[in-house]
């Protein structure tokens, strides 16, 4: 790989995405931020003036005095990482590909495009091998899921490697961040349970099927296995937290399913990525684990953490995860699918 910074932007960069891009890019090794884009209201002002800062570090002098220019495809950068809603980011992520830009995605507009990785760099890597049949000339466009897509297919994995899945049945609880900032008011979440993200169920039960799908002569054959999925809104800052039951096409005793869970490690751990997480799966033996407030930060927010396995009366087995939803679930699942990217393309 080249020791050059590849210089980088990114689009809608005064949302809460794009200010966790903000923060994991700042220092990052391998890339250099030399761009900030965002609606025409901010375009022109300076991103300190243009921007509601949300971030526990502080903005750097640097990025905060730099101007925020339109989300066009004249930025002064190579690749671009967007953050942008999915009311706008269709039309101007195909534009920056048509215009030559490498697009890293957060958005779920490209995701199930059949010639459009959606990535987990742990699971599906050899899906990157799509981009050859993209009709873009240099430009490609990489996407990463859902937010609480990650987490339940990291945790579906090493399952589906070992024992083989017939079917799954997900309840999330999803945290305020997700819907982005203001989000929802605090009136409507405040000793509350909102019980519908619109979308989100749809996205939760045709993602995994796409990612834990088989590449093969350029073409995704996805994965027939079931899922139900209820999505909930609470009242938690940061972290998806996700009770899955599922059933196995191989009986196995519980110890197998945590040794799977346990001695999981991939590519992106072998390549040593810096975003990487050390262990992308952390099984707890405590009764009361995951939570939240103590496991959203773990191995660099980037971990999936998962407890209370124990035997399912109508599947097989049942489950709780955890995993942050702004990093491992958006900024960080993006620049991780920029590593490999450039890991394995010696870019």
């Amino acid at each position: 790989m080249s020791t050059k910074k590849i210089s980088v932007g990114i689009l809608g960069a005064t949302g809460s995405v794009g200010q966790r891009f903000i923060e994991l890019l700042t220092n990052h090794p391998w890339f250099e931020i030399t761009a900030l884009a965002a609606s025409e209201r901010s375009a022109g002002k300076s991103y300190r003036e243009g921007t509601n800062w949300l971030m526990s570090t502080p903005l750097s002098p640097t990025i905060g005095n730099m101007k925020i220019l339109p989300c066009q495809p004249n930025l002064p950068c190579e690749w671009v990482f967007s953050a942008l809603d999915s009311s706008v980011a269709g039309e101007i992520e195909t534009a920056f590909a048509e215009a030559g830009y490498i697009v890293h995605s957060n958005a779920r507009n490209h995701r199930m495009n059949s010639d459009v990785p959606l990535l987990i760099p742990e699971v599906n890597s050899d899906h990157l091998q799509l981009l050859d049949s993209q009709r873009y000339a240099k430009g490609r466009i990489i996407t990463n899921p859902n937010c609480s897509t990650i987490g339940l297919v990291l945790a579906l994995k090493p399952l589906q490697d070992a024992f083989g899945i017939e079917a799954v049945n997900v309840v999330t609880m999803q945290a305020v961040s997700g819907a982005g900032y203001p989000g929802v008011a605090s009136l409507d979440i405040m000793d509350n349970v909102i019980p519908l993200i619109k979308g989100e169920e749809d996205k939760l039960e045709s993602e995994p099927l796409k990612i834990m799908g088989t590449y093969n002569n350029g073409k995704i054959t996805h994965s027939t296995f079931k899922i139900s999925a209820h999505c909930n809104r609470v009242a938690v800052n940061d972290g998806h937290t996700e009770c899955i039951s599922v059933k196995l096409k191989q009986k196995a005793p519980r110890t197998a399913l945590i040794d799977a869970w346990r001695n999981f490690s991939s590519i992106a751990q072998k390549l040593n990525l810096p975003t990487a997480p050390l262990h992308p799966i952390h099984y707890f033996d405590e009764e009361a684990y995951p939570q939240p407030k103590l496991h959203r930060n773990l191995d660099k927010g980037m971990a999936v953490s998962i407890g209370r396995l124990r035997e399912c009366p109508l599947f097989d087995f049942k489950f709780t995860i955890l995993s942050h939803n702004t990093i491992r679930g958006a900024a960080g699942g993006a620049l991780l699918n920029a590593e490999i990217y450039k890991a394995l393309s010696k870019k």
